[in-house]
């Protein structure tokens, strides 16, 4: 049964025991403790931060971090709940791909060479060769029955 604490499910977690180090921050953190610096734009969860992920990944310097753990809304619907349930604007710049891809280039401007990215979704994306990253590991998580599957991507930005 998927988990909606994506980083207590046990091979996850391992996962991310395996590969995070240094300055870790997670934009979307829910009730995970794991990250150095947290984020949630939800108040209800106690986070370093508040804010909309893109605005906190904005925060960092460029090559300032080690780790990231992205675990974002998987999909369009899921981001358009979130948003709507905070009383937040849901439009097509919430809605659309770009929400996501935003996010991924300063991802990509604010990881160090050499450091890690552990993505949480429905597909093995990540964050890609175009914005400096090689993969290095693929977990499939199955959740039973009819539920997607989480797919955990863990890559190192070597450019």
């Amino acid at each position: 049964m998927p988990n909606s604490n994506t980083f207590s499910i046990k091979p996850i977690r391992e996962l991310i025991c395996r590969y995070a180090y240094g300055k870790i921050i997670d934009p979307f953190a829910n009730n995970s403790r794991l990250a150095s610096v947290t984020n949630d734009l939800d108040p209800q969860f106690d986070t370093d931060y508040h804010m909309d992920a893109l605005e906190f990944l904005k925060m960092f310097a460029d090559g300032s971090v080690d780790t990231v753990l992205y675990d974002p809304p998987f999909s369009p619907r899921q981001v358009s709940e979130c948003y709507k349930k905070l009383g937040q604007t849901v439009n097509m710049k919430t809605t659309q791909a770009s929400y996501w891809s935003r996010q991924k280039e300063q991802i990509g401007r604010i990881v160090k060479k050499g450091g890690i990215v552990i993505t949480c979704s429905w597909n093995s994306g990540g964050i890609g060769k175009k914005h400096g990253f090689e993969m290095e590991e693929i977990l499939l998580v199955a959740h039973g029955g009819w539920h997607n599957d989480t797919i955990v991507v863990v890559e190192r930005k070597i450019k």
